[in-house]
């Protein structure tokens, strides 16, 4: 039964929710005389854990310096220097293994549990949350919030039910009713955008190649002034070039160095309503003259192979060779001791700087988080606790703060529930 009152009251059963619940109720000990209560929506809490990561969940990231951690954050960036300094990864990776649950790093750096399933991190935390006495209340969501003037909140559920709550951790993510709450409560809001997502390029041949995947490619995004726009765009909020793993999808590019791109551009290329013009450099950023060099030695030591038959070098995808073959008019069939010079000057060309039009971004609800949120202005992020309102925490996604692919949003609901937590402690709301 929902009781109707609690010391803390954590609205959100996300990770930063979790994180918060559980390190408030460890570092207490038993002194928040009303308890620990947490208030899940959806009837099975951390769903977002369970289906991310292709089931695996990327626990965090092996970028264990703080003053490096921070460039992976398009939203967020040097602010968030204060909070992974206290909480970094190195220390989510020592809560867990202190909790039961080992993290494996794989050699691009992303952390996994050792089980490789997500719902073994969802155990870890639900046994965490248990074991530190954390009431947690599913299919209960929290509708409007009231400040009462000797102090604490009066929350109003969805159901009708109200209950009292000296602090309150909005912990909702991208959820509008988090966004209500904290505004009713007198905060303002970064319109949300969608972020980490991939790209739709009009009609190409290049779509016909689905399924190709190459590393390194170079993307960069040409911002040309739309015919049609009243303003220039903003700048993004870093170069908007990115190098890495590259998908070919059949409606555009996926992989995380697209979604790298469009977590860095994502409010330019909103305004830009997801037009904007893509180069494409398919050997991952290799000058002219080394590609030169391939080209003469396979004129050399291949000389009466097909051009179709020989890749300037064995990384390339066949497929992709063959269409950038057709693409400049070259017949795969022609010897490559054959190849005119400007034929090989058009084929790096196309290595090196091919050029699509963005049409959109990928299919609707692909996008993996949001940009937008709380100002973190209006947050001390040493504690999480607002600035304009005290008893008020705000914690994970409902910041304005966003990551790039590899652990690193989750990093970020680590950091910001576990310095909540320890706040929320130090304070010993009792009645």
């Amino acid at each position: 039964m929902l009781p109707s009152r609690a010391s803390v009251v954590v609205v959100g059963g996300g990770p930063a929710g979790f994180m918060a619940a559980i390190a408030a109720a460890e570092a207490a000990a038993g002194h928040l005389s009303g308890g620990v209560l947490l208030l899940e929506s959806t009837p099975e809490p951390l769903h977002k854990v369970l289906i991310s990561g292709g089931g695996r969940c990327n626990v965090t990231h092996a970028c264990w310096d703080p003053r490096l951690l921070v460039d992976h954050y398009p939203r967020g960036g040097k602010a968030l220097r204060g909070p992974f300094s206290r909480f970094a990864p190195g220390d989510t990776v020592a809560w867990f293994q202190a909790h039961g649950l080992q993290l494996v790093e794989e050699p691009d750096g992303r952390l996994f549990p050792r089980s490789n399933r997500s719902s073994s991190v969802i155990d870890t935390l639900r046994r965490a949350a248990t074991a530190a006495g954390v009431a947690v209340h599913t299919a209960e969501a929290g509708q409007a919030a009231e400040a009462l003037p000797g102090g604490g909140f009066r929350l109003r559920l969805r159901s009708g039910a109200e209950l009292l709550a000296d602090r309150l951790v909005l912990a909702t993510g991208s959820h509008p009713s988090g966004h209500r709450i904290a505004a009713s409560l007198g905060h303002g809001l970064v319109a949300p955008v969608p972020s980490l997502f991939t790209l739709t390029l009009a009609d190409h041949p290049l779509l016909a190649l689905a399924g190709v995947a190459m590393d390194p490619v170079q993307l960069e995004l040409l911002l040309t002034p739309l015919a049609d726009a009243a303003t220039a765009p903003s700048a993004p909020g870093k170069p908007q070039r990115q190098r890495g793993p590259v998908l070919i999808t059949h409606w555009g590019l996926s992989g995380p160095a697209t979604l790298r791109l469009t977590a860095f551009a994502a409010r330019t290329l909103r305004e830009r309503r997801y037009r904007a013009e893509l180069r494409v450099d398919w050997t991952g950023g290799r000058k002219p003259a080394e590609l030169e060099g391939w080209f003469a030695a396979a004129r050399r030591e291949q000389a009466r192979r097909q051009l179709g038959n020989w890749r300037p070098w064995p990384d390339l995808s066949r497929r992709l060779w063959l269409h950038l073959l057709a693409l400049v008019g070259v017949d795969a069939s022609l010897r490559w001791a054959d190849l005119p010079r400007r034929h090989e000057q058009a084929l790096v060309t196309a290595l090196r700087d091919s050029r699509y039009r963005v049409s959109g971004r990928g299919p609707f609800g692909e996008e993996f988080v949001t940009a937008g949120g709380i100002p973190l202005a209006e947050v001390n992020l040493a504690t999480m606790e607002s600035r304009l309102r005290p008893g008020l925490f705000l914690v994970g996604e409902l910041l304005d703060v966003d990551g790039v692919t590899g652990g690193f949003n989750f990093q970020h609901c680590w950091s910001s529930g576990w310095l909540a937590g320890q706040a929320l402690a130090a304070q010993r709301t009792c009645s």
